[in-house]
């Protein structure tokens, strides 16, 4: 059954990013909302990890955090809205918050 693996917390503060890196599993999608879309940030470790998961993984981001923090995402994230937030979590068999 395919997760939804949501992070909200800053990738530089603790290592939950990493720690749900290798947890993905094919099917599997990501959704970086909060200070968890620093992780998209250029020249960073973070999101040279993120431009190297599998393509069978999903890679989506909060619109409203990528602009409240002037971050630009890359293509190959998929930009959400909340009412795409929602539509997520029903379309993944589970969601999980890593708080």
């Amino acid at each position: 059954m395919a997760t939804l693996h949501v992070l909200s917390h800053s990738p530089f503060s603790d290592s939950r990013l990493s720690s749900c890196l290798r947890l993905l599993g094919s099917g599997d999608g990501l959704l970086l909302s909060g200070d968890a879309v620093y992780a998209l940030q250029r020249g960073t470790a973070q999101r040279q990890a993120l431009d190297l998961m599998p393509a069978n993984i999903g890679l989506f981001a909060l619109e409203e955090d990528l602009c409240a923090r002037a971050i630009d995402a890359p293509p190959r994230v998929q930009v959400v809205d909340y009412p795409g937030f929602v539509e997520l979590s029903c379309r993944f068999g589970k969601v999980n918050s890593w708080l």
